[in-house]
């Protein structure tokens, strides 16, 4: 069965499932038709089936030619998951949130695999990208998977290969970023890289399941804490009157020892802000608390606050409250050039201004209209950015630093600019550094 299933990988006559269509699956998808497989895409959202079938992108760094181009090469795109049985690779991309108590929440992924495992067959293999704790995929995959009566490692293999997307970045693709994998068995792990080897440039094999899944956790926890540090550095170089960006510029000089990370309004993405608490949460089960991955977390969670202290500090020296002044927000993707809205720290800002009776607009070149969010609700459109917007608005924060924005006609017009991200490098009487 292995050699079987290797075989069709290596020659690409298998066909592969792509679970999950967005900011993971959908790269991913594509990237799988560029070197000549058939695909299936499953996802629950009918509306993105039906942009995908129409031959429509619904994620900017995605043109619609590609997903045109794909569907030229048989790719399609189903809410049907008994066409599981279809495929000869299911790969899982679906989102690992957490819940209000910031506790894992692996319904997705469970929903998911509840879905599956019926249409499941011998000759089959499962991979698991979505980020979580050690031992998920040990222990709620395969269970589910050997309910059906298969020997994991012989009828169906089960690895789990993190993600490592990043949107918008045009130095890395799916292509170029290695891939890490681990299996359930040997026979599961040399499968997996088969599944990975024809699509990515580099495969890095690891002991197992568990050695993955805190792989990217470790990934993620040392940007988490290198930006909870820079964040609180921050704070003592306001307090001392030093410009940190300054400091930081000065420091990245270094060629050895110093690597630079940037504060910023908060920390934004799928990743960063969550994947520590599912390591924090797995390990109370081993009796360790994870105190510097909890103190980098509340330094970063408490970002949005400082920020807002600073817009209403620099409105009080106007001689105006933050009750009843327009403030213009701009940037609500979670990084720059992106659309990509996940976690990002402009929404709680926009919605603490709100709390407090501001009068709330935004301006995103790459975010026309505020989605429909799961916990954050703004009726707004983008406001178009020129001399009159900008001179309209009692203060003008700037959250997230896109190369699309005028920054020198936002300066020449703006009463007030709370700059967040240390775009502003040379100081001036209408900046205050946030």
């Amino acid at each position: 069965m292995k050699a079987q299933l290797i075989r069709k990988l290596q020659d690409k006559t298998a066909k592969i499932g792509v679970v999950g269509l967005g900011y993971v699956g959908l790269p991913l998808m594509v990237r799988y038709c560029e070197v000549g497989y058939k695909v299936i895409g499953f996802d629950i959202d009918a509306r993105k089936v039906e942009a995908l079938e129409a031959g429509r992108s619904y994620i900017e760094h995605i043109p619609a030619s590609t997903i045109r181009t794909a569907r030229e090469r048989g790719f399609e795109a189903t809410t049907d998951f008994s066409r599981a049985s279809d495929v000869d690779a299911l790969i899982l991309c679906v989102p690992t949130p957490l819940n209000k108590y910031r506790e894992p929440d692996l319904s997705f992924v469970i929903n998911t695999t509840d879905s599956l495992v019926p249409h499941l067959r011998p000759g089959q293999i499962v991979s698991l990208e979505s980020t979580t704790y050690p031992g998920t995929t040990d222990e709620e995959l395969a269970p589910r998977i050997a309910s059906r009566g298969f020997t994991l490692g012989e009828d169906v293999f089960l690895v789990f290969s993190p993600e490592r997307e990043d949107p918008g970045n045009p130095d890395f693709t799916t292509r170029s970023i290695p891939k890490v994998c681990g299996g359930y068995t040997a026979n599961c792990l040399e499968t997996g890289m088969a599944l990975y080897g024809q699509v990515i440039d580099r495969v890095v094999p690891v002991s197992s399941t568990r050695a993955a899944e805190l792989t990217k956790l470790l990934e993620n926890i040392h940007r988490a804490v290198n930006i909870g540090l820079v964040n609180e550095m921050k704070i003592v170089a306001d307090k001392m009157d030093i410009d940190i960006h300054e400091v930081i510029r000065a420091a990245a000089t270094k060629p050895f020892g110093c690597v630079p990370y940037f504060p910023g309004p908060g920390m934004g993405g799928h990743c960063i802000p969550l994947d520590p608490f599912y390591l924090t949460w797995k390990a109370r089960e081993y009796g360790v608390h994870t105190r510097f991955i909890e103190l980098a977390g509340e330094v970063n969670s408490s970002m949005p606050d400082y920020v807002v202290s600073k817009v209403g500090m620099a409105l009080n020296l106007a001689r105006k409250a933050i009750h009843g002044s327009r403030v213009l927000v701009l940037g609500i993707a979670y990084k720059k050039n992106v659309d990509d809205m996940r976690e990002s720290p402009s929404v709680f800002l926009m919605e603490k201004l709100r709390d407090l009776g501001a009068e709330v607009a935004y301006s995103d070149p790459h975010i026309p209209v505020f989605p429909r969010m799961r916990e954050h609700r703004f009726d707004l459109t983008s406001v178009p950015l020129n001399a009159q917007t900008i001179a309209a608005a009692d203060c003008v924060l700037l959250a997230t630093d896109h190369d699309k924005f005028d920054y020198a006609m936002i300066k020449a017009h703006a009463g007030l600019i709370v700059d967040s991200r240390g775009r502003y490098l040379e100081p001036a009487v209408n900046i205050v550094k946030a």
